[in-house]
């Protein structure tokens, strides 16, 4: 018969070895019919001349027989995740579907193959695999948690075959791969034993250098370390002995990427890594005495050698959250080199070396105090024979608030559950945000309302005369999109406000009417309104029409007097009118100007702090969001970037009235320190009677002094009068106005 894929003998020899071990590992899981079903598959397959060898010439069915017998060995997995593994060429090469897998072996082995088969579409997109977001987002994909912990351990397998492979570029690729992505998902599962061989492989490919000088140099202290590890253990091992416990002790050297590691990390040689290995003391005893041993074996230790408190790790009192447990102490021993020792029982050292395989076995143990999200979905998984249950918890702990969406060129972004296509506009940039109108969600234009599902490739649709809604903070579902709609929403109200009041300004012109502000106010009032800009923003919306507002101001003015004078509160939208060319802040010749009343009494406009302005300062008014006005000077630090960004807000101002008030400034002085020179200062503004000190804050360093002093002062004028008397007292080097 001839075969598209040709096994050579040593490959026939090695896939019926490895057939026998696995048949014997998990014959009590099979179902009846499962093994004559699974020959007739990859006969089937075989017959097909489909299959082929990968990219490094590796043999597919040999490949997936191996990873079979490391997810029995290493993981503990048994007849569903094994047959899935065996499958998964089949379906992958489309020699096999889905249904008929979930037709002949059932639904679990069917959902695996599936969340394997997303997975590999995942893939196809091609986004940055090095993030945590792809990680993230791969879980989340995987329908049955086995589906990860088979990827892991095929990607294990494949690292171990390719060692003498040709294609370099495929090899670095897949090494790349396993340093960011499988080695990560192992740690997290607790397959530290996988983990590190991922890290070491990657690393032989990656930086061969490198491994290959940590290996020799391993090689060539081999000895001496095995020595000194007996001069450690022997005493150690006699009093152990002496109190009961049983036990044994061996030395574990770090991992060549760890070595690697520190290296890079503490800029040293290979010599200067002075912990290579560690002790490792493994209790056996029974479960309620564990921690009782522990700590009586790290009290003979710590008795024996001096202990470095500050680096006590009690992972038997808190595991981690992976389910790691042990005790770790470094101690000063023979020589006077510091060597780490580990203190943990048989169940605890399993655990650490094969994680939640370890668990499943040690199952009814209490070992999990705050695992994370990982070890309960896993342990859970294992203990039945149904995986979808744990995986649905896993889910709901993990990634029930979570999706993850990818832009067309691939980028991956993460948002909660629910959120709408206007979260993710918003998340690209307030303006796309703003001008958002759907999306093609993979292909398929939907609105802004959609809902994001993981996995959705998501491109906005925008348009020029799109601008935000009141009801978008109700699509919104993330908080970053609202507090922008928000800005949105009031910049876009404020706006609206002034063009209409300029409108209405317009009309009142036309009808040849003189718009008085204290007529205005009363009827605004009249009308319903508490803020003015309110009333514009109905005029804006249409709400109000503007020929009915002035026939009612009309009525007004002939009718009933507005009352005036102080007792009427005016509003900062409110304010007197004149034609002025006066200030620089805008090109057009008629602009209003906003005319400021010394007194600032009962007036909805206050003065800014970062420059507080002063009577006969240069300054402008600034429409806040709140529809108030804050008064700047024309040269405060701020206003370039506020005429810059807002310049639409931006109101031409001028004093105006005569009056007693009094402002506060703060000066800010400098000189040289010398005797007397704070009481000149202070003398001068006392002897004027209409200053007054309210504060003053004084810091001598190196023979200089600089300080503060805030002023209670009537105008411009009189400040610079007062700087040009304080400038002239003897060792002030300057005097300025913050």
């Amino acid at each position: 018969m001839a075969y598209g894929l040709e096994f050579t003998t040593e490959e026939k020899e090695q896939t019926l070895a490895l057939y026998q071990k696995i048949r014997e590992e998990i014959a009590s899981s099979l179902h009846e019919g499962d093994e004559e079903r699974m020959r007739h598959n990859l006969l089937q397959a075989l017959e097909t001349k489909q299959l082929q060898r990968n990219v490094f010439g590796l043999n597919p069915i040999l490949l997936s027989f191996q990873t079979a017998r490391l997810v029995v060995d290493e993981i503990g997995l048994k007849r569903d995740g094994v047959l899935a593994v065996l499958l998964r060429p089949s379906v992958e090469e489309g020699l096999m579907t889905i249904d008929e897998v979930r037709e002949q072996f059932g639904e679990s082995i069917a959902r695996i193959l599936h969340g394997l088969q997303r997975i590999q579409e995942l893939y196809q997109k091609n986004p940055v695999i090095e993030s945590e977001n792809f990680r993230n987002l791969l879980l989340s994909f995987a329908e049955d948690m086995r589906v990860i912990l088979i990827m892991i351990a095929d990607r294990v397998n494949l690292m171990r075959q390719i060692k003498d492979a040709d294609n370099d570029g495929a090899k670095h690729e897949v090494s790349q791969e396993a340093a960011y992505l499988y080695a990560p998902l192992a740690h997290k599962l607790g397959l530290y034993k996988l983990k590190s061989e991922l890290e070491d492989l990657s690393l032989k490919y990656l930086e061969h250098d490198a491994y290959y000088h940590i290996k020799e140099k391993l090689s060539e202290t081999k000895k001496s370390r095995d020595a000194y590890i007996e001069r450690f253990i022997g005493p150690v091992s006699e009093r152990l002995t002496e109190a009961g416990i049983h036990f044994h002790i061996k030395g574990r050297t770090k991992s060549i990427h760890s070595i690697w590691q520190k290296m890079k990390k503490q800029k040293c040689p290979f010599e200067g890594v002075y912990d290579l290995f560690a002790i490792r003391i493994i209790i056996d005893c029974e479960p309620e005495r564990e921690k009782m041993q522990c700590w009586q074996a790290f009290a003979i230790v710590t008795s024996m050698y001096q202990p470095n408190p500050k680096r006590l790790r009690d992972w038997l009192s808190v595991p981690k959250s992976n389910g790691y447990e042990s005790l770790h102490i470094t101690v000063l021993g023979p020589e006077q080199k510091w060597v780490e020792v580990q203190i943990r029982t048989e169940r605890m050292d399993e655990i650490a070396e094969r994680g939640v395989a370890a668990h499943w076995r040690y199952k009814g143990v209490k070992s999990e105090s705050g695992l994370d999200e990982w070890l309960t979905g896993i342990r859970s998984m294992l203990e039945t024979s149904d995986g979808m249950e744990a995986m649905d918890q896993f889910k709901m702990d993990l990634y029930e608030d979570e999706v993850f969406v990818f832009t067309p060129k691939g980028d991956l972004f993460k948002f909660p559950k629910g959120a709408t296509v206007l979260d993710f506009a918003y998340h690209i940039h307030s303006k796309v945000g703003s001008s958002c109108t759907g999306a093609r969600i993979n292909g398929k234009v939907v609105t802004i309302r959609q809902p994001l599902q993981s996995g959705d490739q998501v491109e906005i649709l925008t348009g020029s005369n799109q601008k935000p809604k009141q009801d978008w903070l109700n699509i919104a579902q993330t908080s970053r999109a609202r507090s922008k709609i928000r800005l949105a929403l009031k910049e876009t109200q404020v706006k609206e406000g002034l063009f209409a009041k300029e409108m209405l300004e317009r009309k009142f012109k036309n009808r040849k009417l003189e718009m008085d502000d204290s007529i205005m106010q009363v009827l605004i009032r009249k009308m319903g309104f508490k803020e003015v800009s309110d009333f514009y923003r109905h005029i804006a919306s249409g709400e109000l029409d503007p020929t009915a507002i002035i026939e009612k101001y009309i009525e007004l003015q002939q009718g009933d007097q507005p009352v005036t004078g102080n007792n009427v509160a005016e509003s900062a939208a409110n304010f007197v009118l004149e034609n002025s060319h006066l200030s620089p802040l805008t090109t057009h010749p008629s602009e209003d100007v906003l005319v400021i009343d010394r007194n600032l009494k009962g007036i909805d406009y206050q003065l800014a702090r970062c420059c507080q302005p002063i009577y006969g300062d240069k300054v402008f008014g600034f429409v806040t969001i709140n529809g108030g006005i804050k008064i700047h000077r024309e040269d405060c630090p701020n206003a370039p970037e506020l005429k810059k960004r807002f310049g639409y807000r931006i109101i031409k101002a001028k004093w105006s009235g005569k009056g007693a008030s009094q402002y506060a400034i703060t000066l800010r002085i400098i000189g040289n320190d010398d005797i007397g020179i704070v009481n000149n200062l202070t003398n001068i503004i006392s002897r004027d009677e209409k200053l007054i000190l309210r504060s003053i804050n004084i810091d001598s360093h190196d023979g200089l002094f600089s300080g503060n002093l805030t002023i209670m002062i009537d105008d411009n004028t009189r400040l610079e009068a007062l700087m040009k008397k304080l400038r002239t007292v003897r060792g002030v080097k300057q005097v300025e106005r913050i």
